[in-house]
């Protein structure tokens, strides 16, 4: 395994601008839909065989040593006993705790990495991961395969994450999978805010039904293990041999589709 994992660069950040500045031509579209239908088939073949998953979220700032770096790799460690992989956003911080604390429990480690205009640092503790040139696809992709979301402390990335998840899972575009908000201090004022959207009435009593606070390393397990594994069971997809499908095992060594 290597010591470091290099997310390489994206290359053509300037070209990719335009596409959120309106309509370009047919054949920039065309183009660009192509691009995109291929991130999703390959994100498809690499990742379709890594569940029952449980995603966890949070900041690529916490390095080895903080609390929240500490907190997330002890609670993924904690869930990977469960049976489930563990998913991430394959960078460093709270990504690579929760990466890290799932491989060193003997569990399955994988990762949905991202390019950025500067070159990223990823973490060396997957057994599998993908690479993406697109947010919102690398996004659908650590939802898809999931059936449980841990939600750490965490800037404007994981903040859409997790208002994304839960506004999925409110309209009922995905089922109502737990999602557990660890470090109690951090979250308050998000809390208090939710409590506020509940007395105006833009949210319903009932959507905050599936959330927990905690800063519990076994109240987290526990939450997940009642509301994921207990209710919706640990389900696998097996690869078909014949057409070269395989799945991802402890045992497997790192290896990246990018």
């Amino acid at each position: 395994m290597p010591d470091e994992l290099r997310i390489p660069a994206e290359t053509s950040t300037q070209s990719d601008r335009p596409f959120l500045a309106g309509p370009r031509s047919r054949r920039s579209e065309l183009l660009f839909t192509i691009r995109v239908l291929m991130e999703f088939i390959r994100g498809f073949r690499t990742l379709h065989f890594v569940g029952p998953c449980v995603t966890v979220f949070g900041s690529a700032r916490f390095r080895e040593g903080h609390r929240y770096y500490e907190l997330a790799r002890q609670v993924s460690a904690g869930i990977s006993r469960l049976g489930f992989t563990i998913m991430t956003g394959g960078g460093p911080g709270i990504m690579e705790a929760a990466n890290r604390g799932a491989m060193e429990a003997g569990g399955r480690s994988v990762g949905a990495a991202i390019q950025l205009p500067k070159e990223q640092s990823g973490n060396p503790y997957m057994h599998h991961w993908v690479t993406f040139r697109y947010f919102f696809v690398r996004k659908f992709l650590l939802l898809k395969y999931s059936y449980a979301f841990v939600i750490m402390p965490g800037g404007f990335g994981t903040m859409d994450e997790c208002f994304e998840t839960l506004t999925l899972i409110q309209t009922g575009k995905i089922r109502g999978f737990p999602v557990v908000l660890v470090g109690i201090d951090y979250w308050q004022p998000v809390r208090d805010m939710l409590d506020v959207m509940v007395e105006e009435g833009t949210i319903s009593a009932g959507d905050l039904a599936l959330m927990c606070f905690t800063d519990s390393i076994d109240e987290a397990v526990a939450y997940v293990e009642k509301h994921a594994l207990g209710r919706f069971g640990l389900q696998s997809v097996l690869p078909i041999r014949i057409l070269g499908e395989r799945g991802v095992s402890q045992d497997d060594s790192a290896q990246q589709a990018g």
